[in-house]
């Protein structure tokens, strides 16, 4: 059980770096690295890390349901309850951040 948990907040976080690359690189014209330097000296890390957190709503509702497309698995409730756990983290970091 607590591996499952493990799983699900390792892949949450995962998702949710993947997420915050993935606005970067489309809506941002500087590399990552200066993107995420230049958003820490500005004050809009925490922005970035939250809608990186997008991704972590389709992880979430995937483990829930099993569903993804044609893609059928069995329900995973622990690991949704890992990605709920990184998707809270990534509210801590984005409080931290903004205020």
């Amino acid at each position: 059980m607590i591996v499952k948990i493990l799983k699900g907040f390792v892949l949450g976080l995962l998702a949710n770096g993947l997420g915050t690359y993935i606005y970067v690189s489309i809506f941002i014209e500087y590399k990552f690295e200066k993107a995420i330097e230049l958003a820490y000296v500005e004050g809009y890390l925490g922005s970035l890390i939250g809608l990186g957190a997008i991704l972590n709503l389709l992880l979430f509702f995937f483990f829930l349901t099993g569903r993804l497309g044609k893609f059928v698995k069995k329900v995973q409730p622990y690991e949704a309850r890992g990605v709920l756990m990184a998707t809270l983290l990534a509210a801590l970091a984005v409080l931290y951040f903004e205020f």
